[in-house]
């Protein structure tokens, strides 16, 4: 009699060896020193953190996962970059929205000016570079709530390349929308807006970058409370040369300005957002592109950042 013998093993040991290679990894990336080099409480309760660390790489539209074994050290939390490449520093924004950012926010609010945060695991950079941005001439950037949180990275990088004359980059143009329910949320990324407003002016080139904030939700007295400052040369709300604008965006309007401005470019759209919002952009990128291959083009990108 032939005696069945069990063979089980054979699919589970690969997969084992695979799961223990992950953790070994992981344990050696949590033992790698991590050092502050920046630490940012913004008024809106969002925590900027710049850190540094030995050999580390990344590109834009990449996350990485934090762990404060001070606070847990089974809890590892995913963040989309908000540096560029070409900084000697990567940084993320975290938003106060549960108990462990909550109390992360707290321990690091509590600290003396200059000291060293409590001891930070990093593992990663995980996810594809997102660089197909650069490859138009023209980029239409359009960023929802906390969506915008990756184009900070791209913003910056865009302007890094820029500066530098840097051969990989073809953008000569960049539109930015975002659109957000809360003032609040304006705060932090209006700092990195401000910096390069400043910095385009200098150098003569304010036309590099438009950008149109949109505020969905409002109440009457805020409303009331812009209607008072409306003749300020800044906005009330950012403090940006731009004004911000209350409603969603009509986009057959704003498809129409890029076309007039841009009759023979090819236009990459972008968009860190809803499903809903991506069906109608790429409704419009249809409607407004031109059947003559010589004029304008629009190009939706369903990437997800």
């Amino acid at each position: 009699l032939s005696v069945l013998h069990p063979q089980t093993w054979k699919w589970v040991i690969g997969p084992m060896i695979i799961y223990l290679c992950e953790r070994v990894l992981r344990f050696i990336r949590y033992l790698q020193e991590v050092k502050y080099r920046k630490i940012v409480i913004h008024p809106s309760n969002v925590l900027e953190l710049q850190l540094m660390k030995s050999g580390f790489r990344m590109e834009v539209g990449q996350y990485i996962f934090l762990n404060c074994p001070s606070i847990s050290q089974l809890e590892w939390h995913p963040f989309t970059m908000t540096s560029a490449p070409e900084e000697d520093f990567f940084s993320v924004h975290i938003r106060s929205v549960g108990d462990w950012t909550r109390e992360l926010i707290s321990k690091l609010d509590q600290l003396p000016e200059g000291a060293q945060g409590p001891k930070m695991a990093v593992d990663g950079p995980f996810g594809t570079a997102s660089e197909d941005v650069f490859d138009y001439e023209v980029s239409m950037l359009v960023g929802a709530g906390i969506g915008i949180t990756p184009f900070a990275s791209i913003l910056k990088s865009i302007w890094y390349k820029f500066k530098e004359s840097n051969p990989k980059l073809r953008t000569r143009k960049i539109y930015f929308y975002w659109l957000c329910r809360e003032t609040h949320a304006f705060e932090w990324f209006a700092d990195l807006l401000q910096d390069l407003e400043k910095e385009m002016e200098e150098r003569g080139m304010k036309d590099f970058l438009t950008y149109k904030l949109f505020l969905t939700g409002w109440d009457h007295s805020h409303a009331a409370h812009v209607m008072v400052h409306f003749d300020k040369d800044t906005d009330v709300i950012t403090g940006l040369k731009q004004k911000t604008q209350y409603g969603r965006p009509n986009w057959d309007k704003e498809f129409e300005e890029i076309r007039k401005e841009n009759p023979t470019s090819v236009v990459g759209v972008f968009l860190c957002g809803p499903e809903a919002l991506g069906k109608t952009l790429e409704k419009k990128c249809v409607k407004y592109s031109d059947v003559d291959p010589r004029k304008v083009k629009f190009y939706f990108n369903k990437e997800n950042f």
